[in-house]
């Protein structure tokens, strides 16, 4: 049993190492092309959603070192059912996509709250940190995505969004951590090959 405690601190260690090179990547990404890596994400993003018929996506609201998606989600509004994150405790649930949004914990926008329990999503888009040798998220450490993805019915198709490229080949992620379907940056696309 101590065995499998200090095995299961080794891959914390490696987890929570690589969580910060990059964050320090993220934060040191100089901001005179950031504009052009967000144009670069976002034009793959669209061609890929737009081959897609009518869907139900999941999109997040951008913060500081997120990819800002914003400009997909205002072209493809009108075609598709479109829902952002309302944080719920140590969680969010999907709220429809309605303006105005308001500025709430750490920073995060939000649309007003609904009474409704949306429990599925056929795609969502999600922004990450890193990510591991399974495809596996490495995020800000809050767990707030992995705890909402446990709730729902269905797999959606998921998309991670990253600023900066920042992959491990070791597989250091927990089995909770959310594995993606394809990430997106601006210099590297990696599909998931165990999906």
């Amino acid at each position: 049993n101590g065995n499998y405690s200090d095995k299961r601190l080794k891959m914390t260690q490696n987890k929570e190492t690589f969580r910060k090179e990059c964050l320090t990547k993220l934060k040191n990404s100089p901001n005179h092309n950031r504009l052009y890596k967000t144009a670069i994400v976002n034009n793959t993003l669209l061609s890929l959603l737009k081959s897609k018929k009518r869907q139900k996506i999941l999109f997040y609201y951008p913060l500081g070192m997120e990819i800002n998606l914003r400009k997909v989600l205002y072209k493809i509004r009108r075609k598709n059912d479109i829902y952002i994150p309302f944080m719920v405790e140590q969680s969010f649930k999907m709220v429809p996509f309605r303006l105005p949004l308001k500025q709430k914990k750490f920073g995060v926008y939000e649309a007003g709250n609904t009474n409704r329990n949306i429990r599925k999503t056929d795609i969502a888009i999600v922004p990450v940190v890193g990510v591991d040798g399974n495809l596996q998220r490495i995020g800000f450490g809050k767990g707030m995505y992995d705890r909402f993805f446990e709730k729902l019915k269905k797999r959606p198709y998921i998309i991670f969004t990253q600023l900066e490229f920042c992959h491990t080949k070791k597989f250091i992620c927990d089995d909770y951590d959310i594995a993606g379907d394809i990430l997106l940056t601006p210099k590297k696309i990696m599909t998931n090959k165990n999906i």
